[in-house]
């Protein structure tokens, strides 16, 4: 009777599976643009693909990182996935504390360094493995920044003072936007980079840095900067000591945030990179696929690459603006799926975006 009952009831009250778990371990500030921007994107892929995501901010401090993945993967309620940043290359520390916990682990933005993944694939009997990494295309967004700004100069046979502000030394997408900006530098000859400071991704910190360098290169034509803040902090002091940014000196920089948009469309960023944000959500959205048996690998790759970093001039810059109105950026998550589609099937966000 009882169960007839209960098979009564399915018929009535069908029975809703529960979508994934999932805990992001958010690497910025509860207050930082873009990692805010980052989270509520992810949060909106979530919602709609019938998955529970739970925000954890570090505020910057990799102590912070550790202590929150250590109660995640140590509570009694564990996710389904954890997904994490290779910030300060903290990854392996958090594998070794995954090992045996049965959570999916999942890095963005930030891969393992070729050295890491070398000692975690060597002792699996130590660190968990990695289900996947989705990054972005931060190489040639470097290289592009600095291309970008050469071609904004009129033409000049004399020598061009170039300025750095990359961000810290042991974060691979920090690393790898330097890189690309050394790789350009190939092509320009008559550029003379003058120097390289590391501004942490802060403003403040850059701010205090350019107030030193505008005195010390007071011919710097060019400010190249691996992220928005320390560009706005560089041009703050450039423009206290007299030098007026997009016209004095030419500034670029990473990341579509509101403000960055707005200094595109006003001219005081020459050249800007962005788009890098969204890659939270596309990751989710491989994640729900993984969670109803579309393996991320099932390309025979666990690494992928979203070419999300795109120039931005300043008709771009308005399109932006109008998009970030909505956390979901009006975009569908659900018709980005792979489930149900034939084995040739590869996700849109792979691809260059059109925006």
């Amino acid at each position: 009777m009882l169960k007839a009952l209960g098979l009564w009831l399915g018929v009535l009250f069908p029975v809703v599976a529960q979508g994934a778990s999932v805990v992001f371990l958010n690497p910025g500030h509860g207050k930082e643009d873009y990692w805010v921007r980052y989270a509520a994107f992810m949060q909106a892929a979530a919602d709609e693909l019938g998955m529970h995501l739970r925000v954890e901010y570090s505020d910057r401090e990799v102590a912070t990182t550790r202590d929150q993945a250590r109660q995640v993967l140590e509570s009694a309620d564990k996710p389904d996935y954890l997904v994490m940043v290779n910030e300060q290359y903290v990854a392996p520390q958090i594998l070794r504390l995954a090992h045996d916990s049965g959570v999916k682990m999942f890095l963005v933005n930030n891969p393992l360094t070729p050295a890491q993944t070398h000692t975690i694939d060597a002792q699996p009997q130590v660190y968990a493995p990695v289900l996947g990494t989705l990054t972005v295309n931060d190489e040639q967004a470097g290289f592009q920044m600095l291309h970008g700004l050469l071609a904004k100069l009129p033409a000049s046979n004399g020598t061009i003072d170039l300025l750095a502000f990359s961000a810290v030394k042991n974060t691979p997408a920090s690393q790898a936007r330097e890189d690309g900006m050394r790789r350009a530098l190939a092509d320009y000859p008559q550029v003379r980079l003058r120097q390289v400071v590391y501004g942490g991704w802060s403003r403040q910190r850059a701010y205090e840095q350019a107030q030193v360098l505008v005195q010390r290169y007071p011919d710097a034509r060019l400010v190249w900067c691996a992220n928005d803040e320390m560009a706005f902090g560089a041009m703050q002091a450039f423009a206290e000591a007299g030098r007026e940014p997009g016209r004095d000196v030419l500034f670029s920089a990473v990341n579509a945030s509101p403000q960055a948009l707005q200094a595109r469309i006003d001219g005081r960023l020459s050249v800007l990179v962005g788009g890098h944000f969204t890659v939270g959500g596309w990751a989710m959205v491989m994640l729900h696929d993984d969670a109803h048996g579309v393996p991320v690998d099932r390309d025979g790759q666990r690494e992928h690459t979203v070419p999300a970093l795109q120039l931005i001039d300043a008709a771009g810059a308005q399109r932006w603006l109008q998009r970030l109105r909505r956390p979901d950026l009006g975009v569908r998550f659900r018709p980005l799926s792979a489930e149900g589609r034939g084995p040739d099937y590869r996700y849109p966000f792979l691809q260059p975006p059109q925006l």
